[in-house]
């Protein structure tokens, strides 16, 4: 219960303030522990950030794969793909993986961040090449990339509204930037 506790005090922290945020003296007054139990749990900020993606990312993951399994067709697919990414913007585990993810991690964190990202990469690829993609592999990634700029331009809390970002994420990536 303490590490689920940690977990969600180190969640909040990093959607409130960052990866800053994130410190172990503010993890004990959050959970009410002597600063030297969070230790017992956590070695580093590092392992907080390894464990909250190794809990947070697959079910991030299982979302988009269950909007995208109620999808009947390879188009109506790709926008699951991003709709339901761009829905969950504004979910505190999202929140907390962005924060994460801009921040300076040890290699074996940052590669467990890079592991998880593949695997969401490959759920859309099978789509892409029921779309013609000739490499539907990189059109995945470039995808990603267009999800990943709208997921941006909603927490940076644009001019424009997050519904009508998701539409023009949508758009790019069935039609391009013809629109």
């Amino acid at each position: 219960m303490q590490r689920a506790a940690l977990l969600d005090a180190a969640r909040s922290l990093l959607s409130e303030g960052g990866t800053e945020a994130l410190t172990f003296p503010a993890l004990a007054e959050r959970t009410g522990l002597a600063r030297s139990s969070v230790y017992e749990y956590f070695r580093s900020r590092a392992a907080v950030v390894e464990e909250l993606c190794e809990v947070d990312f697959p079910l991030w993951v299982a979302e988009v794969s269950a909007a995208m399994e109620r999808a009947d067709t390879a188009e109506a697919k790709v926008e699951a793909y991003v709709r339901q990414q761009l829905e969950l913007v504004g979910d505190r585990r999202h929140r907390a993986v962005v924060a994460i993810s801009a921040s300076e991690l040890d290699a074996g964190a940052r590669e467990k961040i890079r592991a998880a990202h593949g695997g969401l990469v490959a759920m859309i690829v099978e789509a892409l090449g029921e779309l013609g993609h000739e490499q539907p592999r990189l059109a995945a990634m470039l995808l990603q990339g267009v999800v990943d700029a709208a997921v941006r331009r909603i927490e940076l809390g644009a001019a424009e509204e997050p519904g009508s970002i998701a539409d023009a994420a949508v758009s790019m990536a069935l039609r391009g930037v013809r629109g």
